[in-house]
Protein backbone atom coordinates (compact mmCIF):
# COMPACT_ATOMS: atom_id res chain seq x y z
CA UNK A 1 0.00 0.00 0.00
CA UNK A 2 1.42 3.23 -0.87
CA UNK A 3 2.59 6.09 1.50
CA UNK A 4 0.96 9.01 0.22
CA UNK A 5 -2.30 9.99 -1.71
CA UNK A 6 -1.70 12.99 -3.43
CA UNK A 7 -4.62 15.37 -4.32
CA UNK A 8 -2.44 17.41 -6.19
CA UNK A 9 0.61 16.71 -8.79
CA UNK A 10 3.93 18.96 -6.83
CA UNK A 11 6.06 21.72 -8.02
CA UNK A 12 9.09 20.41 -6.27
CA UNK A 13 11.46 23.33 -7.77
CA UNK A 14 9.03 25.59 -6.24
CA UNK A 15 9.02 24.46 -3.17
CA UNK A 16 9.76 27.39 -0.01
CA UNK A 17 12.71 26.68 1.85
CA UNK A 18 13.70 26.66 5.63
CA UNK A 19 14.05 30.36 7.24
CA UNK A 20 17.98 30.18 7.67
CA UNK A 21 19.29 28.76 10.73
CA UNK A 22 20.36 31.40 13.47
CA UNK A 23 23.74 30.75 15.11
CA UNK A 24 26.50 28.70 14.16
CA UNK A 25 26.90 27.28 11.13
CA UNK A 26 26.93 23.15 10.89
CA UNK A 27 29.93 21.68 10.45
CA UNK A 28 31.10 18.40 9.12
CA UNK A 29 32.32 15.70 11.31
CA UNK A 30 34.45 12.40 10.50
CA UNK A 31 35.69 10.49 12.19
CA UNK A 32 37.26 6.39 12.50
CA UNK A 33 37.42 3.68 15.11
CA UNK A 34 39.02 0.23 15.16
CA UNK A 35 36.58 -1.58 17.50
CA UNK A 36 33.23 -1.85 16.64
CA UNK A 37 31.48 -0.87 19.67
CA UNK A 38 33.45 2.83 19.75
CA UNK A 39 32.21 3.10 16.55
CA UNK A 40 28.97 2.54 17.39
CA UNK A 41 29.47 5.56 20.21
CA UNK A 42 30.99 7.95 17.72
CA UNK A 43 27.42 8.62 15.79
CA UNK A 44 25.69 11.70 17.77
CA UNK A 45 22.66 11.21 19.86
CA UNK A 46 22.10 7.32 19.04
CA UNK A 47 21.56 4.36 21.43
CA UNK A 48 23.53 1.55 19.93
CA UNK A 49 25.81 -1.22 21.01
CA UNK A 50 27.77 -3.26 17.97
CA UNK A 51 28.80 -6.89 17.61
CA UNK A 52 31.42 -7.69 15.82
CA UNK A 53 30.72 -10.97 13.47
CA UNK A 54 32.87 -11.73 10.67
CA UNK A 55 37.08 -12.31 11.38
CA UNK A 56 39.53 -9.46 11.24
CA UNK A 57 40.54 -5.81 12.61
CA UNK A 58 37.56 -3.64 12.50
CA UNK A 59 37.84 -0.32 10.82
CA UNK A 60 34.59 2.06 10.65
CA UNK A 61 34.61 5.57 8.92
CA UNK A 62 31.80 7.55 9.78
CA UNK A 63 31.00 10.87 8.14
CA UNK A 64 28.24 13.48 9.91
CA UNK A 65 26.15 16.77 9.18
CA UNK A 66 23.90 17.82 12.03
CA UNK A 67 21.18 20.54 11.48
CA UNK A 68 18.29 22.01 12.81
CA UNK A 69 15.96 19.67 11.54
CA UNK A 70 17.77 16.80 10.86
CA UNK A 71 20.96 14.71 10.98
CA UNK A 72 22.71 13.58 8.04
CA UNK A 73 25.89 10.83 7.96
CA UNK A 74 27.28 8.27 5.50
CA UNK A 75 28.96 5.04 7.43
CA UNK A 76 31.40 2.31 6.29
CA UNK A 77 32.31 -0.46 8.06
CA UNK A 78 34.77 -3.20 7.10
CA UNK A 79 33.24 -6.01 8.83
CA UNK A 80 29.71 -7.83 9.49
CA UNK A 81 28.44 -6.25 12.14
CA UNK A 82 24.92 -6.84 14.71
CA UNK A 83 23.61 -3.67 15.19
CA UNK A 84 21.16 -2.71 18.24
CA UNK A 85 19.80 0.54 17.78
CA UNK A 86 17.79 3.36 18.87
CA UNK A 87 17.33 6.77 16.91
CA UNK A 88 16.25 10.00 19.48
CA UNK A 89 12.64 10.60 20.21
CA UNK A 90 10.15 12.59 18.06
CA UNK A 91 12.15 11.51 14.70
CA UNK A 92 12.33 8.98 11.35
CA UNK A 93 15.14 6.89 10.32
CA UNK A 94 16.02 6.74 6.86
CA UNK A 95 18.30 4.14 5.72
CA UNK A 96 19.82 4.00 2.02
CA UNK A 97 22.29 1.29 1.22
CA UNK A 98 24.41 0.74 -1.79
CA UNK A 99 26.69 3.73 -1.20
CA UNK A 100 30.23 2.65 -2.63
CA UNK A 101 32.52 0.53 -0.74
CA UNK A 102 36.29 0.66 -0.15
CA UNK A 103 36.64 -0.82 -3.89
CA UNK A 104 34.20 2.30 -4.94
CA UNK A 105 32.10 -0.80 -6.07
CA UNK A 106 28.44 -1.31 -4.76
CA UNK A 107 28.37 -4.11 -1.72
CA UNK A 108 27.24 -6.88 -3.17
CA UNK A 109 25.02 -8.30 -0.13
CA UNK A 110 22.19 -6.78 1.87
CA UNK A 111 21.65 -5.66 5.41
CA UNK A 112 18.83 -7.43 7.52
CA UNK A 113 16.41 -4.69 9.42
CA UNK A 114 14.99 -7.04 12.30
CA UNK A 115 15.62 -10.08 10.30
CA UNK A 116 13.90 -8.94 7.46
CA UNK A 117 16.38 -8.60 4.13
CA UNK A 118 16.46 -6.07 1.93
CA UNK A 119 17.37 -5.16 -1.65
CA UNK A 120 18.73 -3.06 -4.55
CA UNK A 121 14.99 -1.51 -4.54
CA UNK A 122 14.03 -0.92 -0.18
CA UNK A 123 15.38 1.64 1.56
CA UNK A 124 14.96 0.97 5.25
CA UNK A 125 13.05 3.53 8.01
CA UNK A 126 12.05 3.48 11.65
CA UNK A 127 10.89 5.76 13.84
CA UNK A 128 12.59 7.45 17.05
CA UNK A 129 13.00 5.60 20.81
CA UNK A 130 12.34 2.32 19.49
CA UNK A 131 15.23 0.07 18.93
CA UNK A 132 15.86 -2.42 16.38
CA UNK A 133 17.98 -4.41 15.09
CA UNK A 134 20.67 -4.20 11.53
CA UNK A 135 23.21 -7.22 10.75
CA UNK A 136 25.45 -5.13 8.15
CA UNK A 137 27.65 -7.28 5.69
CA UNK A 138 31.40 -6.76 5.19
CA UNK A 139 32.76 -3.43 3.52
CA UNK A 140 29.35 -2.35 3.85
CA UNK A 141 28.38 2.07 3.35
CA UNK A 142 24.94 3.38 4.52
CA UNK A 143 23.25 6.47 4.12
CA UNK A 144 21.70 7.46 7.21
CA UNK A 145 19.08 10.45 7.53
CA UNK A 146 17.37 11.05 10.79
CA UNK A 147 14.54 13.73 10.44
CA UNK A 148 12.44 15.89 13.04
CA UNK A 149 8.45 14.64 12.70
CA UNK A 150 7.30 17.43 12.87
CA UNK A 151 9.77 19.23 10.28
CA UNK A 152 8.57 16.39 8.04
CA UNK A 153 5.46 16.49 8.17
CA UNK A 154 5.12 20.64 7.59
CA UNK A 155 7.10 19.96 4.34
CA UNK A 156 4.78 16.91 3.37
CA UNK A 157 1.79 19.14 4.14
CA UNK A 158 3.23 21.91 2.11
CA UNK A 159 4.41 20.00 -0.82
CA UNK A 160 0.59 18.76 -0.46
CA UNK A 161 1.78 15.14 0.17
CA UNK A 162 -0.71 13.12 2.47
CA UNK A 163 1.55 10.21 3.81
CA UNK A 164 0.37 7.48 6.09
CA UNK A 165 2.09 8.23 9.30
CA UNK A 166 0.68 5.32 11.38
CA UNK A 167 1.98 2.82 8.55
CA UNK A 168 5.21 4.38 7.98
CA UNK A 169 5.63 4.09 12.03
CA UNK A 170 5.06 0.39 11.39
CA UNK A 171 7.01 0.26 8.13
CA UNK A 172 10.54 -1.13 8.08
CA UNK A 173 11.14 -1.48 4.53
CA UNK A 174 10.09 0.28 1.80
CA UNK A 175 10.47 -0.58 -1.66
CA UNK A 176 10.92 2.90 -3.84
CA UNK A 177 11.10 4.01 -7.66
CA UNK A 178 14.48 3.52 -8.65
CA UNK A 179 15.47 7.03 -10.17
CA UNK A 180 14.53 8.69 -6.56
CA UNK A 181 16.84 6.47 -4.57
CA UNK A 182 19.70 7.25 -7.11
CA UNK A 183 18.74 11.03 -6.67
CA UNK A 184 18.22 10.43 -2.89
CA UNK A 185 21.90 9.18 -2.75
CA UNK A 186 23.38 11.51 -5.12
CA UNK A 187 22.33 14.58 -2.95
CA UNK A 188 23.94 13.10 0.05
CA UNK A 189 26.98 12.46 -1.64
CA UNK A 190 27.09 15.92 -3.02
CA UNK A 191 26.13 17.36 0.78
CA UNK A 192 28.47 15.25 2.73
CA UNK A 193 31.29 13.33 0.87
CA UNK A 194 32.04 16.05 -2.11
CA UNK A 195 35.48 17.46 -1.34
CA UNK A 196 35.47 15.17 1.68
CA UNK A 197 39.35 15.05 1.91
CA UNK A 198 39.77 19.08 2.96
CA UNK A 199 36.06 19.62 4.33
CA UNK A 200 36.85 18.22 7.70
CA UNK A 201 35.37 20.79 10.32
CA UNK A 202 34.24 23.15 7.08
CA UNK A 203 31.25 24.84 7.93
CA UNK A 204 28.13 24.15 5.13
CA UNK A 205 27.60 27.23 2.91
CA UNK A 206 23.49 27.13 3.21
CA UNK A 207 21.96 25.74 6.29
CA UNK A 208 18.64 26.08 4.61
CA UNK A 209 19.54 24.94 0.87
CA UNK A 210 20.86 21.76 2.49
CA UNK A 211 17.75 20.73 4.42
CA UNK A 212 15.78 21.73 1.56
CA UNK A 213 17.53 19.45 -0.91
CA UNK A 214 17.51 16.17 1.77
CA UNK A 215 14.05 16.92 2.91
CA UNK A 216 13.14 16.59 -1.09
CA UNK A 217 14.73 13.75 -1.42
CA UNK A 218 13.30 12.07 1.31
CA UNK A 219 9.84 12.99 0.17
CA UNK A 220 10.49 12.05 -3.41
CA UNK A 221 11.25 8.56 -2.38
CA UNK A 222 8.27 8.30 0.28
CA UNK A 223 5.97 9.82 -2.33
CA UNK A 224 6.85 6.60 -4.78
CA UNK A 225 7.17 4.35 -2.14
CA UNK A 226 5.46 1.05 -0.94
CA UNK A 227 5.77 -0.77 2.55
CA UNK A 228 6.70 -3.98 2.78
CA UNK A 229 4.33 -5.27 5.27
CA UNK A 230 4.63 -8.99 4.59
CA UNK A 231 5.88 -10.87 7.32
CA UNK A 232 4.14 -13.94 8.64
CA UNK A 233 3.17 -15.09 11.82
CA UNK A 234 6.26 -17.38 11.24
CA UNK A 235 8.95 -15.21 10.80
CA UNK A 236 7.64 -13.09 13.72
CA UNK A 237 7.95 -16.00 15.96
CA UNK A 238 11.71 -16.84 14.68
CA UNK A 239 12.21 -13.25 15.96
CA UNK A 240 11.05 -13.98 19.40
CA UNK A 241 13.00 -17.02 19.94
CA UNK A 242 16.10 -15.51 18.59
CA UNK A 243 15.28 -12.66 20.93
CA UNK A 244 14.58 -14.79 23.99
CA UNK A 245 17.34 -16.69 23.27
CA UNK A 246 20.38 -13.57 23.08
CA UNK A 247 18.13 -12.69 26.51
CA UNK A 248 18.85 -16.11 28.27
CA UNK A 249 22.95 -15.96 26.78
CA UNK A 250 23.42 -12.65 28.49
CA UNK A 251 21.60 -13.71 31.57
CA UNK A 252 23.61 -16.42 32.26
CA UNK A 253 27.04 -14.92 30.47
CA UNK A 254 29.37 -16.55 33.03
CA UNK A 255 28.09 -20.23 32.07
CA UNK A 256 28.73 -21.92 28.56
CA UNK A 257 25.15 -22.22 27.47
CA UNK A 258 24.59 -25.00 24.81
CA UNK A 259 22.58 -25.16 21.58
CA UNK A 260 20.53 -28.58 23.43
CA UNK A 261 20.07 -25.63 26.53
CA UNK A 262 18.66 -23.25 24.56
CA UNK A 263 16.75 -26.08 23.09
CA UNK A 264 15.41 -27.58 26.00
CA UNK A 265 14.87 -23.75 28.19
CA UNK A 266 12.82 -22.36 24.33
CA UNK A 267 10.90 -25.70 24.50
CA UNK A 268 12.10 -26.09 20.55
CA UNK A 269 13.52 -28.40 18.76
CA UNK A 270 17.19 -28.22 17.36
CA UNK A 271 16.25 -28.11 13.85
CA UNK A 272 13.71 -25.22 14.89
CA UNK A 273 16.45 -22.94 15.87
CA UNK A 274 18.53 -23.57 13.85
CA UNK A 275 16.05 -22.22 11.37
CA UNK A 276 15.02 -19.53 13.43
CA UNK A 277 19.04 -18.00 13.89
CA UNK A 278 19.32 -18.71 10.13
CA UNK A 279 16.54 -17.14 9.32
CA UNK A 280 16.48 -13.94 11.01
CA UNK A 281 20.10 -13.45 11.64
CA UNK A 282 21.76 -15.68 9.03
CA UNK A 283 23.85 -17.64 11.51
CA UNK A 284 23.66 -20.94 12.98
CA UNK A 285 23.29 -20.53 16.90
CA UNK A 286 26.41 -22.38 17.50
CA UNK A 287 28.20 -19.15 15.92
CA UNK A 288 26.03 -16.89 17.54
CA UNK A 289 26.65 -18.28 21.31
CA UNK A 290 30.75 -17.75 20.38
CA UNK A 291 30.46 -14.32 18.81
CA UNK A 292 28.25 -12.78 21.60
CA UNK A 293 30.50 -13.68 24.56
CA UNK A 294 33.47 -12.96 22.52
CA UNK A 295 32.14 -9.11 21.65
CA UNK A 296 31.22 -9.15 25.53
CA UNK A 297 34.31 -10.35 26.36
CA UNK A 298 36.30 -7.54 24.41
CA UNK A 299 33.71 -4.86 25.36
CA UNK A 300 34.98 -5.69 29.37
CA UNK A 301 38.24 -5.79 28.41
CA UNK A 302 38.43 -2.35 26.78
CA UNK A 303 35.63 -0.77 29.08
CA UNK A 304 35.02 -2.08 32.34
CA UNK A 305 38.35 -4.29 33.35
CA UNK A 306 39.65 -3.15 36.55
CA UNK A 307 43.60 -2.88 37.28
CA UNK A 308 42.71 -5.79 39.41
CA UNK A 309 40.96 -7.94 36.46
CA UNK A 310 43.30 -10.52 34.73
CA UNK A 311 42.10 -11.17 31.18
CA UNK A 312 41.80 -14.92 32.46
CA UNK A 313 38.82 -13.53 35.09
CA UNK A 314 37.20 -11.56 31.79
CA UNK A 315 37.46 -14.93 29.36
CA UNK A 316 35.90 -16.77 32.78
CA UNK A 317 33.29 -14.12 33.63
CA UNK A 318 31.76 -14.56 29.83
CA UNK A 319 32.01 -18.65 29.95
CA UNK A 320 35.06 -19.07 28.46
CA UNK A 321 36.97 -22.25 30.81
CA UNK A 322 39.60 -22.85 28.02
CA UNK A 323 41.83 -20.05 28.20
CA UNK A 324 44.22 -20.99 25.16
CA UNK A 325 41.00 -21.56 22.83
CA UNK A 326 39.59 -18.48 24.13
CA UNK A 327 42.64 -16.42 22.81
CA UNK A 328 42.66 -18.33 19.38
CA UNK A 329 39.37 -17.59 18.93
CA UNK A 330 39.70 -13.86 20.09
CA UNK A 331 42.12 -13.05 17.81
CA UNK A 332 40.86 -14.66 14.64
CA UNK A 333 37.97 -12.75 15.45
CA UNK A 334 39.14 -9.33 16.01
CA UNK A 335 42.49 -9.89 14.68
CA UNK A 336 44.45 -8.87 18.07
CA UNK A 337 45.16 -11.04 21.50
CA UNK A 338 43.20 -10.37 24.78
CA UNK A 339 46.12 -8.99 25.82
CA UNK A 340 46.39 -6.33 23.41
CA UNK A 341 43.09 -5.12 23.96
CA UNK A 342 43.45 -4.74 27.37
CA UNK A 343 46.52 -2.60 27.07
CA UNK A 344 44.92 -0.55 24.47
CA UNK A 345 42.36 0.13 27.63
CA UNK A 346 45.12 0.75 29.90
CA UNK A 347 47.25 3.61 27.57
Amino acid sequence: MPLTSNPRPKDWASFAPFAPFQGESPRIRKVQAHDADDHARNLTAWEQRYDQVTRGPFHGTLTELRMPAMQVFMEHTSQAVRQSCCVWPDAFWFGVPGGANTAGERSGMNARINGRLGDADTIMVRPGNREFELLTPADYAIYGIVIKRDSLLVTASQLGCRIDWAQLERAEVLHVAESARLACQQTLARLILQGRADSEGQPVASVACAEQAVMLAVLSMLDASEVDSAVSNSFMRRQRIVARARDYVLGHRDQLVTVPELCERLHVSRRTLQYCFEDVLAISPIQYLRLIRLNGARRELRERCSDARTVRDIAADWGFWHFSQFSSDYRKLFGQSPSESLRQRMH
